[in-house]
């Protein structure tokens, strides 16, 4: 059977407020306003009639971006288009600022990568939350691809350490079974991993799994340079801890992700050179590897295999056309999707590593 695997970072694909997103500013302005004054009614300890002909006339206003979520007790009849409670005291709840579908270009341009490399599975990374990754798959990731239609039926994330929302997570056209989390690992009582490290189970068609190490190690774009590479060094060594539980020359493992390093750097050591543990795109010439540009191509993203996966890796590679700037960068014949036309609305500043295995 043919399994092809994928890693892509997607470059914060996150959830954002419909009113937020309004091309037009000025109305958008202005539902603000009004979502204030609503705010500030329904805040009253008591509610006059004056009062409730006002919540009314402002809610019909901006009900199309946000919504009243009423916990206990109710505010409103919207059906009667009628205020019922008697004053804050008398419900409890709140206004939520409705959510915009992924409908704009930089969305569709990374479902277009993933469209393009139509993994089995691919690791995801800065995604938001698993409901967002959901929604993305559901929203962004149905088409057919010679006569075949493809879907990503299952997916998860499990929300990790980054308080900005920044995680790792999985797209499947196979069943996942078994999950294993790793965010309260730790060392001298400090949080080892910047989001997670979570160990996913692929079910082949075969009978057999894939295990799946997510990760999205410490950058090295804030603090001070020796402190980010001591955490990601960290990061590293626990990453073969880990693997240190499975037979890498009997069982079937991938570690993927961005790793925010190069090859030969001392902070990766650790981890790329575990044995039988083997970068997919190895076989490639090292110009043809990178996934990313900063002053110059490296690679920092990797799918890494256990023994048995690279003995049947049939080809790799590493798909840029996501990325606005790839003209500058390389003198292969890579040409950029014609529906990225800015930095703004490229799918990403990372490639997409790929891999195809006949196990």
């Amino acid at each position: 059977m043919t399994f092809k695997f994928a890693s892509f970072n997607v470059e914060n694909l996150f959830d954002r407020p419909k009113i937020f997103l309004m091309d037009d500013f000025a109305a958008g302005d202005d539902k603000l306003a009004k979502i204030r004054q609503l705010q500030a009614l329904i805040n009253k300890p008591s509610y006059s009639a004056a009062d409730k002909t006002k919540m009314v006339s402002l809610y019909q206003g901006v009900k199309d971006c946000v919504e009243i979520v009423e916990s206990h007790g109710k505010l409103m009849n919207r059906a009667k288009k009628k205020v019922t409670a008697s004053g804050r005291g008398s419900w409890f709840g709140f206004l939520k600022l409705r959510r915009r579908k992924f409908n704009d270009k930089t969305v569709k341009n990374t479902a277009k990568v993933l469209k393009d490399v139509n993994a089995d599975v691919c690791c995801l990374v800065e995604i938001e939350n698993r409901v967002v990754l959901d929604r993305f798959c559901a929203e962004r990731l149905k088409w057919t691809k010679n006569g075949q239609k493809q879907r990503y039926d299952y997916n998860m994330l499990i929300d990790g350490n980054d308080r900005r929302g920044i995680d790792v997570g999985l797209i499947s056209k196979l069943p996942i079974g078994g999950v294993r989390s790793h965010i309260d690992d730790a060392n001298n009582g400090k949080t080892i991993f910047s989001r997670d490290c979570p160990e996913m189970e692929v079910k082949l068609a075969n009978g057999r799994s894939v295990w799946v190490l997510l990760n999205h190690l410490k950058s090295k774009g804030f603090g001070a340079q020796a402190t980010s590479n001591a955490r990601r060094k960290s990061q590293a060594e626990q990453i073969k801890t880990i693997l240190s539980g499975y037979d890498l020359t009997q069982d079937l493992v991938i570690v993927a992700g961005d790793l925010n390093d190069t090859p030969g750097s001392d902070p990766l050591a650790p981890l790329l050179g575990i044995g039988n543990l083997h970068d997919v795109l190895s076989g490639l010439p090292v110009a043809d590897r990178w996934t990313y540009h900063f002053k110059k191509n490296e690679q920092i993203d990797y799918v890494l295999v256990s023994t048995p996966l690279q003995q049947t890796l049939d080809k790799a590679g590493v798909l840029r056309r996501g990325m606005f700037d790839i003209a500058k960068h390389t003198t292969a014949n890579e040409k950029r999707f014609p529906s990225i036309t800015s930095d703004a609305n490229s799918a990403s500043d990372h490639g997409c590593v790929w891999a195809e295995f006949n196990l």
